[in-house]
């Protein structure tokens, strides 16, 4: 007890409780000493060093000290002095242990933080290394997937858009040879100018025109295919009106740009008439569409037909492939998805592991301080240390909340 306490007592009191006060009248001498050395450094760095390494042991101490000297006066009331001094004693051995698994957790946790974030650069490294090689392969993956695919049977969309694009090609080359002669008629008939909307309205109708010139190709295939021979001499004479429309608007137009040509290559001559310009307008149109046919029109008017009626574009045989592609494209995100939930598992058992590493060094020294206190209080430690796991720690909740802190009243 401090002097400035035991001079507020009687003068004939002062001795009984300066003799009564010996067993822990140093300790807050003591306490000052160790409490200004942990808390007063003379640099930041030093202080985080006593803040991290000793400030917890100090505290353990100064608790075990109070608790120990605290005992002395409870002695000559207590039964089994033997078994509490020898509890004591143990819980002393506990304290060093506590202390010395305080330092070996916190440079445990520094190693494995350490190793960790090599672990995570390491790891960066290579998924940086695998995309950089995943984007260098891309193009060939890529290019070799495709030429798979190419060559599996299914949809000839090669031939498809092929066909497509030489509609537009036509429509445009025929809108703009027929142009001034549609506006010319079209001003005739309104008796004014023509509307700028003339030429995209031609487009459109010459872009149809074709479509459905090589889709009487493709039907009068098939009857011949089919031996269809009614419907075949019905398709012959559609095909006849077609070609005889298509020569004599469309290319019959081309013949007339080249007449001039003619005329002056045979120094005038030469002018051809009627008929051999219809014979060679109907030679071009022959020429263009067998071209054209043969080429890619018979692959690529079949899907063309399917897509504007809505039918399914893939054959039979090709089914089985069609099939597998959809299943592929609807599921390439299972992959992904696995690959995440596995790694949000893995950090969160290593984030569970890292807070056992950071937690389990300081409860050691409050378990310690705490086994004093129950020693000097009940008799008896609450935790056995060293903690193997957090687990171990919680259970130990149990023991404390079952613990008969009052003595058992005997049977009368």
């Amino acid at each position: 007890m401090p002097d400035r306490s035991i001079t507020i007592l009687p003068e004939q009191w002062q001795a009984f409780f300066q003799l009564l006060a010996v067993p822990v009248a140093w300790i807050p001498g003591m306490q000052d000493v160790l409490v200004e050395f942990v808390l007063f450094s003379s640099s930041g760095w030093v202080a985080v060093a006593y803040y991290l390494f000793l400030l917890f042991p100090v505290l353990l101490w100064l608790s075990a000290v109070w608790c120990t000297q605290l005992s002395i006066y409870t002695l000559p009331f207590r039964s089994g002095r033997l078994e509490f001094l020898k509890m004591l004693l143990l819980a002393w051995w506990d304290a060093a242990l506590a202390v010395w698994t305080f330092w070996v957790g916190l440079a445990r946790f520094v190693v494995v933080v350490v190793g960790w974030i090599f672990t995570l650069a390491r790891l960066a490294l290579k998924l940086l290394a695998e995309t950089v090689r995943q984007l260098v392969t891309l193009p060939f993956s890529m290019g070799g997937q495709m030429t798979q695919s190419y060559f599996q049977p299914g949809v000839p969309w090669v031939a498809f858009l092929l066909i497509v694009f030489w509609c537009l090609l036509e429509a445009v080359i025929f809108t703009y040879v027929l142009q001034p002669t549609v506006t010319e008629v079209l001003a005739g008939i309104v008796g004014t100018e023509a509307s700028p909307f003339t030429a995209p309205l031609l487009f459109v109708f010459l872009f149809v025109l074709i479509m459905g010139s090589f889709a009487c190709i493709q039907v009068l295939a098939d009857s011949v295919k089919n031996r269809q021979y009614k419907f075949l001499v019905q398709m012959i004479l559609v095909e006849l009106f077609v070609m005889t429309f298509e020569v004599m608007f469309l290319y019959r137009e081309l013949v007339d740009a080249i007449t001039p040509w003619i005329a002056q290559q045979t120094s005038e001559k030469f002018r051809p008439g009627i008929v051999f310009t219809l014979a060679l307008a109907t030679f071009g149109w022959v020429g263009v569409r067998g071209m054209t046919w043969f080429l890619f029109g018979q692959f690529g008017t079949p899907p063309l037909l399917a897509f504007i009626s809505r039918q399914p574009l893939v054959h039979p045989e090709g089914k089985g492939a069609a099939a597998a592609a959809p299943s592929a494209v609807r599921n390439w995100w299972r992959a992904p998805l696995d690959d995440l939930k596995n790694e949000v598992g893995w950090l969160h058992d290593r984030g569970n592991e890292l807070m056992e590493y950071l937690t389990l060094p300081f409860l050691h020294i409050v378990a310690a301080a705490l086994n004093f206190a129950m020693i000097l209080v009940a008799s008896r430690p609450v935790f056995s240390i060293p903690f193997k796991s957090l687990k171990e720690v919680l259970e130990s909740r149990e023991i404390l909340a079952s613990l008969r802190l009052h003595p058992k009243k005997v049977a009368s």
